[in-house]
């Protein structure tokens, strides 16, 4: 059966046909059900993502409406992926530089921990879990708090998801409300270590100092401003690294040969890992919102119109992808759009992928291997624009060698 339209199709079981189609024929067009303009090839996402017209919010609503008065509306208001302008711009240099001081100096053993939250807990907790257990850990938190983050940050993304009852939006407020003061409690107590202090820290000062060169800001707000862009960290590793795991794990349980080459050389992981990105990402697409009329791929576009920018349609693009509907983890690097394009390109691309690849090494250390069965027919998250898969609720137990 074919997607309804590109939102329906993040969670089809196989989209890819359908998005195929829209490159060729629909590149850019008018979507009259969803009341957006779809941006599907990689030259018309390029063009959207790069426009200075579109934004990442619509002006007349900055937070959405559904929680716009509860804490977790006051940390999407900060976030730094959510916002245009000079400041965030500032912020998310400060987040890149962060995350580039992990990549250089992790100073966490995350595959240590992987091992033993897995053998806590089934494969399907532990996929969303750890992940936020281990930037947690990265962050500086205490470790005893981190299964509590976890469990706060899976409440605050229930709550953010668009259509949410009432219920699940206010738990999200809640669980926001906590994470905020855990963060913050750590961010005062790196802070009054002084010296080199602790990540969080680093990012203040990182953020401070930029920020200061611009514009004089409010040392109050600083403090909210890392606070939140922390705890988004948190929210943007939970589902979307729980996809890029789950996504590669149904890569390569479709392919026994793949599986066995890959389990026996832990080396082919970050190739694995990228063309899964291409080939089926875990963020299927984003929106931009237009802050004045504009023209993109020749078609006008009035203010306060929507786009959707479809990424997985776009890594399929044959003009930019040579045989694009082809898993091959031995092709050529290219331009894949997974992690976005422009100003707002995800800084976290290589936190993902590090914490995915760990992931896997472990998990390729467990009997996985038998339970391809278990793989067939899997569920995906109800997002609309992610492609989370709910992972079978299996025990691993460590491989025996010899």
């Amino acid at each position: 059966m074919t997607p309804l339209h590109p939102v329906a199709a993040a969670t089809h079981p196989d989209p890819y046909p359908f998005y195929a189609e829209l490159v060729a024929t629909r590149p850019f067009y008018r979507d009259a059900a969803l009341g957006l303009w779809v941006a599907s090839s990689a030259r018309s996402v390029r063009a959207v993502l790069t426009s200075p017209a579109c934004l990442v919010r619509p002006r007349a609503e900055p937070v959405p409406r559904t929680f716009g008065a509860l804490a977790s509306g006051a940390l999407f208001g900060q976030w730094a992926r959510m916002n245009d302008g000079p400041f965030h711009g500032v912020v998310r240099r400060g987040l890149g530089a962060l995350i580039e001081r992990w990549r250089a100096a992790p100073g966490v053993d995350v595959r240590a921990s992987a091992r033993r939250l897995l053998r806590g807990g089934s494969l399907q907790e532990w996929v969303f879990g750890w992940p936020v257990h281990s930037v947690g850990a990265l962050l500086g938190l205490a470790p005893g708090t981190l299964s509590g983050v976890a469990e706060w940050t899976g409440e605050l993304v229930k709550g953010l998801v668009p259509g949410a009852g009432d219920a699940v939006v206010l738990r999200g407020g809640l669980a926001a409300e906590q994470l905020r003061a855990e963060v913050r409690s750590a961010l005062e107590a790196q802070t009054a270590r002084g010296g080199e202090g602790g990540p969080l820290a680093f990012l203040r000062r990182e953020v401070g100092a930029s920020a200061d060169a611009a514009a004089s800001v409010d040392p109050e707000r600083l403090v909210d401003v890392v606070v939140a862009n922390a705890i988004g960290l948190l929210v943007q590793t939970h589902d979307a690294t729980a996809g890029l795991i789950g996504n590669t794990l149904r890569a390569l349980m479709r392919e026994p040969s793949l599986l066995a080459e890959v389990a026996g050389r832990p080396a082919l992981l970050p190739q694995v890992l990228d063309e899964v990105l291409r080939y089926d990402p875990p963020v299927q697409n984003t929106r931009r919102y237009l802050a004045e009329d504009t023209v993109l791929e020749g078609h006008a576009l009035a203010a306060g119109e929507g786009v959707l920018v479809v990424l997985a349609a776009a890594n399929r693009d044959a003009r930019v992808h040579r045989e694009p509907h082809r898993f091959d983890i031995h092709r050529e690097p290219s331009a894949r759009l997974s992690f976005g394009w422009g100003a707002h390109v995800c800084p976290g691309a290589r936190l993902a992928t590090s914490l995915a690849a760990g992931a896997l090494e472990v998990l390729l250390a467990t009997d996985l291997a038998r339970h391809r069965d278990a793989f067939e027919d899997v569920p995906f998250l109800p997002l609309p624009n992610a492609r989370v898969p709910l992972l079978p609720a299996l025990r691993l137990a460590p491989e025996e060698v010899g």
